[in-house]
């Protein structure tokens, strides 16, 4: 495939609140004549992008991941590989990030796979600021920072709800932060569908003088050890760690150079993004000629694998090997041995998490008391506010036949009619996303809020 018939991608980003979907709906109801494919990847787990999206029944491909950075590769190779399935269906992709991304990983997977970049091209990175709300987030969050940096083009929104003194000052603060990007002000995300499709902005060298090390991949695994094995029966034990539901892939023929461990990890990129396949402790696994397996249990784990040919065997696992003890041992020699190490690895992730910053879930079927529902997410926000960076959601209001939409960023909230309920079920579903959040307590509030 020549690179004038690869399908172009967009991916939006900006951080929560920012605009995106309301920009991704301006795009999608425009006469642009483009068959559009969305994927949009959420924090959390519950996803309710999709249902904000409209004309998207087809369109919308989630990818739900609680960390993007280490898992998003896999996820969306995954995703692409099926949209190839029905390339007669779209001629133009965007990704939508969640708002707590760095789009430095998505932007990876069009130049670390060569089977996606053979039939794909990144066309551009498209940040929405929230003029808002930015200096904050500026202040307390790498990955707002991050997504200013990568942009091609920078969409300065919500311009209505600050003064023209303070959008001046905002927009020379992007300039200096990212001296290449388009800036473009709007409000409510009202700009020209030409501002951010076919833009052929990305340039990977622009990228690599920002960050030194962007085609240095982020894995969702910690540690690979490489082991040397005859044909025979084997035990490999994990002792209980950190993790109870730890996963690891075992591959077989796994070389034991940098490149060769390089190879391996790119592969199993892929494996990570699929369900782990739970074994039982004990069951006996036979393992032939480029097999793969996903272990997962709870407590100490023991595992007998059964090796047909002289090998190596690559063990990529979620975290190292000191946390779990993890041993292999010959089981059919007349003492027990264990085998030494080949080669092994650690793969150092490039970012540190925000153990403070997660999401949660609120879904509850009845109908709310929207005068309690009101006082209570005041209540909220004034206490709160500053540590709550986005919710959304769709609730059930007593007396109404439409559901409402409800979203909101740090003290900011709005909520307005959406589409009538008619046969679909009618279910409470909150999505809040922010830093220390009581879950306890706010499933506590929300219930006293139902009829």
């Amino acid at each position: 495939m020549s690179s004038i018939e690869k399908v172009p991608v967009t991916i939006l980003t900006g951080f929560l609140g920012s605009g995106k979907t309301t920009l991704l709906n301006r795009i999608l109801t425009e006469e642009h004549g483009k068959r559009i494919a969305v994927i949009e990847n959420e924090f959390g787990e519950v996803g309710i992008d999709q249902g904000l999206v409209i004309n998207a029944d087809e369109e919308v491909f989630e990818m739900s991941n609680g960390c993007i950075c280490c898992t998003v590769r896999g996820d969306l190779i995954r995703v692409l590989g099926n949209l190839m399935k029905r390339r007669d269906k779209f001629d133009y992709v965007l990704v939508e990030t969640t708002g707590l991304a760095d789009p430095g990983p998505v932007a990876q997977t069009f130049f670390m796979d060569d089977e996606i970049g053979s039939e794909f091209a990144l066309d551009g990175i498209v940040t929405l600021v929230d003029a808002a709300h930015i200096d904050q987030q500026l202040g307390r969050s790498d990955e707002s920072t991050e997504q200013v940096a990568f942009a091609d083009v920078l969409v300065l929104n919500k311009t209505d709800l600050v003064s023209s003194e303070s959008i001046d000052e905002l927009e020379s603060r992007l300039r200096e932060m990212n001296r290449m990007a388009r800036v473009v002000r709007s409000e409510r995300a009202d700009v020209p569908v030409e501002i951010v499709l076919n833009l052929g902005a990305f340039d990977l060298d622009q990228a690599l003088e920002r960050r030194p090390t962007f085609l240095e991949p982020e894995y969702p695994f910690e540690w690979t050890g490489v082991y040397s094995v005859e044909p025979g029966r084997y035990v490999l034990t994990l002792e209980e760690g950190p993790d109870p539901n730890m996963s690891l892939v075992v591959v077989m023929d796994q070389g034991v150079g940098d490149e060769a461990l390089r190879e391996g990890a790119e592969w199993c990129v892929r494996r990570y993004a699929e369900p782990a396949k739970p074994i039982a402790p004990g069951v006996s696994i036979p393992l032939g000629k480029h097999v793969d397996l996903q272990l997962q249990s709870e407590g100490r784990k023991a595992f007998i694998l059964e090796i047909d040919a002289p090998s190596n065997i690559g063990l990529f696992t979620q975290h190292t090997a000191e946390e779990f003890d993890i041993k292999l041992f010959n089981q059919d020699l007349k003492a027990e041995t264990q085998l030494p190490v080949e080669a092994e690895r650690t793969w150092v992730a490039q970012h540190e998490h925000d153990d403070e910053v997660g999401s949660m879930a609120i879904e509850k079927d009845g109908d709310v008391n929207i005068d309690l529902m009101n006082a209570w997410l005041s209540k909220l926000l004034a206490e709160k506010g500053i540590d709550i960076f986005r919710m959304k959601g769709f609730i059930s209001v007593a007396g109404e036949s439409r559901r409402f939409v409800f979203q909101g960023v740090h003290m900011l909230f709005d909520a307005q009619r959406d589409k009538e309920w008619g046969d679909t079920p009618r279910r409470n579903q909150l999505v809040f996303i922010g830093r220390n959040l009581d879950e306890e307590a706010m499933r506590r509030d929300f219930d006293a809020c139902l009829n």
